[in-house]
């Protein structure tokens, strides 16, 4: 959790969001209360799973996306204009230090 909890702290907090709370084997983030957990599992699944998460600007995807990869996640794509969600859009791809995939992302129409 400690791992986890330093990478998303670090991903996070371009985005506008914070930690609230951490307890329980979770950690909650969110803006004014908690809409994404972390938990602590054993054999969690991570072939097929996508975490989207949406920044308020390119420069916050950015920043998550370098945030990420310094602190042990794995960059799948850099920061760049994409077009497999519609047109208009903003993303970076990582993989956080368990491999489960994080998309970092804002609409630019």
């Amino acid at each position: 959790m400690n791992r986890s909890a330093a990478f998303y702290d670090a991903v996070i907090s371009p985005l506008g969001w914070r930690r609230h709370g951490n307890g329980n084997g979770a950690i909650g983030y969110g803006i004014s209360r908690p809409t994404l957990l972390i938990t602590e599992r054993a054999n969690a699944c991570t072939d097929g799973a996508l975490v989207c998460l949406a920044a308020p600007g390119i420069a916050a995807v950015k920043a998550a996306w370098e945030a990420g990869c310094e602190t042990g996640g794995k960059s799948v794509s850099a920061p760049g204009e994409t077009t497999g969600h519609g047109s208009g859009a903003y993303s970076a791809y990582l993989r956080d230090p368990d491999g489960q995939e994080i998309e970092i992302t804002v609409g630019t129409d």
